[in-house]
């Protein structure tokens, strides 16, 4: 215990002198500003980040991914194809204009009328196990004549 005692004297006895000894200088003085301006620089990142999470998409760039799924190919899609009518997949909560600027961004055509079509799902059975098929929305675009959309590459 004793020894414990001698030792925290010594100690304190040490810190004033080094107290006494150090200056302040300049050079701790640029380090603390210089960690202050890397800190705002970094805050300055995260909120420019966070920004740009936060904008929504423009309608009319680059969007129509989001819009248009995929060409929905069927016999009957081929029988409209014939009348420049084209059939699609589309996200469920997609609208008319949206899908008309889509398609007409996609592949610069353009576009007379869409008609939509929410095909619901339907319950389906595997010998004991039922389920569910899902369901989808589509959409029947209507081009300007003498125009077309070539969905399957030749």
């Amino acid at each position: 215990m004793a020894l414990g005692i001698f030792k925290r004297k010594k100690k304190e006895s040490e810190k004033k002198e080094v107290k006494e000894k150090k200056a302040p200088s300049l050079k701790l003085e640029e380090k603390v500003e210089k960690k202050k301006e890397t800190e705002k620089k970094k805050v300055e990142k995260k909120k420019e980040t966070v920004e740009d999470k936060k904008k929504p998409i423009k309608k009319g760039e680059g969007f129509a991914w989001m819009v248009i799924k995929e060409p929905h190919i069927t016999e009957k899609a081929t029988l409209l194809a014939e009348k420049n009518e084209y059939v699609f997949k589309v996200f469920p909560k997609a609208n008319k204009p949206e899908i008309k600027k889509a398609i007409e961004e996609i592949y610069g055509v353009e576009v007379e009328k869409v008609r939509i079509i929410n095909v619901p799902r339907k319950k389906r059975r595997r010998g004991r196990v039922e389920g569910w098929r899902k369901g989808y929305k589509k959409a029947i675009v209507k081009v300007k004549e003498g125009q077309a959309i070539e969905i399957l590459p030749r």
